[in-house]
């Protein structure tokens, strides 16, 4: 369907049922005037032809701060913070991508060595995607893309996870009839990020934004995740999820970020394993005396966020499974703590002056109820923390968070129940 085509139909309201479901009735004519306009500038840039617009969403972590890596368990959802690109398959073997915001260079793949001098660009995840899918004995082709980003760069969304799945769902729609499944296209993306992209990450993030919706993993047998979903709408509930960005940014904080499984893997060698998921606190226990000359006592205290943190994800999802939202509350509390407290992943170390995240959490502590809750999002260090507050303190919460820390600072955000995907075409 020609570009001009798609453009008629979104405004003779012909998508709005798909639109809805993914960013909700609300945000129905902010959505259809976004996808207009992306469509408008693709058509002026590749000209009125066939083509389709696909979208990959951003993540919301909520349990298992920092596990994945430790092959523990998580409790994530995807969100409708997404990436939007209008995709016009080519005869070459040339993938070009355009976007708002960032250049990309066109990525020649007839050629998926990897290479050096593409370490941390988009450049690298493109060829990293394509290399991976070949590997797995999927069909790869070239493709123009004109792409929009609503998730929030260095806000603990994970908008690289989300390009990742957004690459892999294009290849997966235009060359291998969306046969992939979204797990594997996870798991792609990770090994472009791992491999090409040249950066250590988990597999929680590109997890998440394949997904869809509220999703447990394990990661305890790599190769046979233990995944599962659980519905539950928190509006309905009487709740808002809001993700409010604290100033700062995760740029330029990779190795603070590669310290926290470092530390991590430095106690579980300690005690004879490759990860903590190997091992128990009761085997730390014993040690602690011995280790603490050896490894510091910040390893020791991160360890031990693990192990309460990898149990509580898992709490976290049977709450929710049970509609105990009360307890769910409570865990996801208890996880802030633990973040704060063990893991000491909300405030750059040495930065004693400009701590904006714990000014936030503290300041949300005072204005929450008993019956709400706060933790940090993401990575940490810099960045967003996560609140889940009541439908009817919405709006109290917004105005005295933002007082401090800047108009637009808070996004509500809504849980997205499906992953990549082809919206229109």
């Amino acid at each position: 369907m020609k570009l001009s085509e798609q453009m008629t139909n979104l405004k003779a309201h012909a998508y709005d049922e798909i639109l809805i479901r993914l960013y909700g009735s609300n945000n129905l004519e902010a959505q259809t005037a976004r996808y207009c306009d992306v469509l408008q500038k693709a058509k002026m840039l590749y000209g009125d032809r066939d083509g389709c617009i696909l979208s990959a969403p951003g993540r919301c972590e909520i349990g298992g701060n920092h596990t994945d890596h430790q092959l523990g368990r998580v409790l994530c959802a995807s969100i409708d913070l997404d990436m939007i690109a209008v995709v016009i398959p080519t005869d070459e073997n040339i993938i070009r991508y355009h976007s708002e915001g960032f250049e990309v260079k066109p990525v020649d793949i007839s050629d998926l060595s990897i290479r050096q001098e593409e370490k941390n660009t988009t450049e690298s995840l493109i060829r990293g995607l394509c290399a991976g899918f070949v590997k797995n004995g999927h069909r790869i082709g070239g493709f123009s893309a004109y792409g929009q980003s609503t998730v929030l760069p260095g806000s603990g969304m994970s908008s690289s996870a989300a390009f990742e799945v957004l690459i892999g769902t294009i290849l997966n729609s235009l060359f291998n009839e969306d046969k992939v499944p979204y797990d594997e296209i996870a798991k792609l993306g990770q090994y472009a990020e791992n491999v090409y992209f040249m950066k250590p990450c988990g597999l929680l993030d590109q997890m998440a934004c394949a997904g869809g919706g509220f999703t447990y993993i394990d990661f305890a047998d790599p190769d046979n995740l233990d995944i599962r979903k659980v519905s539950i709408d928190l509006v309905k509930e009487g709740y808002t999820t809001i993700i409010t960005n604290c100033g700062g940014s995760h740029a330029d904080l990779s190795d603070e970020y590669g310290k926290v499984p470092a530390e991590m893997k430095s106690v579980a060698k300690a005690l004879g394993q490759e990860v903590l998921s190997r091992c128990s606190y009761e085997e730390l226990a014993s040690k602690i005396a011995a280790l603490r000359p050896e490894l510091g006592d910040r390893a020791i205290l991160r360890a031990i966020h693990f192990f309460n943190e990898t149990k509580r994800a898992k709490d976290e999802f049977e709450a929710l499974e049970k509609d105990d939202v009360q307890e769910f509350l409570r865990l996801v509390n208890a996880s802030g703590m633990s973040s704060w407290t063990l893991l000491q992943n909300v405030a750059v170390p040495g930065s004693a002056e400009e701590q904006p995240m714990p000014l936030a959490l503290a300041v949300s502590q005072q204005m929450l109820g008993k019956d709400e809750a706060c933790r940090v999002h993401g990575g940490g260090f810099a960045g967003t923390i996560l609140t889940f507050v009541k439908n009817e303190n919405k709006e109290s919460y917004v105005k005295g968070m933002e007082a401090i820390l800047g108009e637009g600072a808070c996004h509500e955000l809504m849980i997205r129940p499906v992953g990549g995907l082809k919206v229109i075409g």
